[in-house]
């Protein structure tokens, strides 16, 4: 069985292997209207000679039935007269006459017995390849006796009629062809699919003058429709390009105008941060005036008592020393958050430059060295990173030792520092997250979100400057990363983390 799916493909345009669409497909419309008008008119006359055969060899049939019982007339008074059939010479070549046995050849028995039942009667022989006649029964004689005469002049008017029809078929054939290609076709179909034609060519070369259709040139049928339906088509266009340029415009306009307000937003941001700068230095100024009023009101007293007394007490001496240390330890504060001296690029090992700043820690707080435990916790023994090796142990220096100085001033219970080294990936990057957490008070809330600020800070005494963490930050973000306080999230214990991201691979521009 064929398969619906196949019979449905059988039934398109290229499911056909000969089909007309194959056929027709490369012509142009006169080549087909021509053998599309040939093939029906070659039709119409097979099927008009076709009807008429029957009608013709009917006629040629009864003919040559009458021709024959003229003859069997002639034959039986001739037998009748002179007691024998005897054949005239004028028909002899016109006429087949049989008798005996012969005759009965090719007929059929119910012809045989209608001729037995009607003696001496003609009674109609079907035609063979000669001619169609007649047959009687000679009871006298005990015969049949078949007489077929052939009709020529019969058989010549049908061939004329014949000659007739086609000469007829192909004469309206021309008359029709011509009046399709005279009357028809040049009007209405060749002219209007030319001016398409021109239409088109005009829209492909931009000439907007022509690309319309004239109203004159388009007919009241099907090929008018299509001609108005393209003329609506191209209106449409057009109108969608005038929305579309119109559009253009505006959103020209309109980008013209982002720019401009882009343009002021962008002055007035660099107007705020230079209002930003402004306030940051005269916040920074007010607080190196802070810092450096104390120590320089200490100095101008002693340097007023030594210029009145000419001397100074041993301990005067030692207070005079110590307020210069500290005026020099805010010069080279100012110095490293300023960031004169360029960072390096070298290679080192993390866990050893952490382990490095917690032992300076405990030099420089022996105090502090026997009461809170320092521990360093990391995945791995030895971590090769590019960094500036001494600015990066400047920075552990300051968060434990801000660590451990929290937790002697609270006087914490168990005091202890841990520093916890981690591999982190993050959007596909991997980083070296480094966690320095203390179970001391924390960090306070006012003071968390501007931590990193210069000179913000809970010790303004002689151990605390306001730019230590404000140095660290910078250093941690020459280096890519980033550095970020919290407090202990755990509501159990208490304590702050500051956590130092650095990228396991250092970018160049860094």
């Amino acid at each position: 069985m064929i398969k619906e799916e196949d019979r449905a493909t059988d039934q398109t345009p290229s499911g056909r292997r000969f089909s007309t669409y194959r056929i027709l497909s490369g012509m142009r419309i006169r080549k087909k209207l021509i053998v599309l008008h040939t093939a029906f008119s070659l039709g119409l006359g097979t099927i008009l000679l076709i009807a008429i055969r029957p009608a013709m060899s009917k006629v040629i049939y009864g003919a040559e039935i009458d021709l024959g019982q003229r003859v069997l007339s002639i034959l039986l008074e001739e037998e009748a007269a002179i007691g024998e059939i005897r054949v005239p010479e004028q028909i002899q070549a016109e006429c087949r006459v049989l008798t005996g046995p012969d005759a009965t050849l090719g007929i059929s028995d119910q012809i045989l017995f209608q001729a037995r039942r009607e003696p001496r009667a003609a009674i109609p022989a079907p035609a063979d390849e000669f001619a169609a006649g007649v047959i009687c029964w000679l009871e006298h004689r005990d015969r049949f006796l078949l007489v077929r005469a052939r009709s020529d002049r019969a058989r010549d008017a049908i061939q004329l009629v014949y000659l007739l029809v086609i000469t007829t078929l192909l004469v309206g054939y021309g008359l029709v062809a011509a009046a399709l290609e005279l009357f028809v076709l040049p009007q209405h179909v060749y002219r209007p699919i030319s001016a398409m034609l021109q239409a088109d060519q005009a829209v492909a070369e931009g000439d907007r003058k022509r690309e319309i259709i004239p109203d004159s040139e388009i007919p009241a049928d099907e090929l008018g429709s299509i001609m108005r339906s393209r003329n609506e088509a191209i209106h449409a266009l057009r109108t969608h390009e005038h929305e579309l340029a119109d559009a253009l415009d505006r959103l020209e306009q309109t980008a013209a105008d982002l720019h401009k307000k882009n343009h002021l937003l962008e002055t007035a941001r660099k107007n705020l941060e230079g209002a930003d700068r402004l306030a940051s230095l005269g916040m920074m100024s007010a607080g190196i005036a802070h810092e450096l009023n104390t120590p320089l009101a200490v100095v101008k007293g002693l340097v007023e008592k030594l210029n009145r007394d000419r001397e100074l007490s041993d301990t005067e001496v030692a207070l005079l020393v110590r307020v210069v240390g500290r005026l020099e330890t805010l010069s080279e504060g100012l110095l490293d958050f300023a960031r004169v001296r360029p960072p390096l690029n070298e290679h080192a090992d993390l866990v050893e430059l952490i382990r490095e700043a917690v032992t300076l820690v405990k030099i420089d707080r022996k105090h502090a060295a026997g009461e809170v435990q320092v521990a360093v916790n990391s995945y791995a023994d030895s971590i090769d990173v590019v960094c500036d090796p001494d600015r990066l142990v400047q920075v552990f220096v300051n968060l434990v030792r801000n660590a451990v100085d929290a937790l002697v001033e609270s006087e914490a219970q168990a005091p202890q520092v841990t520093i916890h080294v981690e591999h982190e990936t993050r959007e596909s990057m991997p980083w070296l997250a480094i966690r320095v957490i203390d179970n001391g008070p924390g960090i306070d809330v006012e003071l968390i979100d501007r931590l990193f600020e210069p000179f913000v800070s809970t010790r303004l005494d002689a151990q605390g400057t306001g730019l230590g963490l404000a140095v660290a930050h910078g250093i941690i973000r020459e280096h890519g990363g980033l550095l970020t306080a919290t407090n202990r999230s755990s509501s159990e214990t208490s304590g702050a983390v500051f956590e130092v991201l650095l990228p396991q691979e250092r970018p160049e521009s860094v």
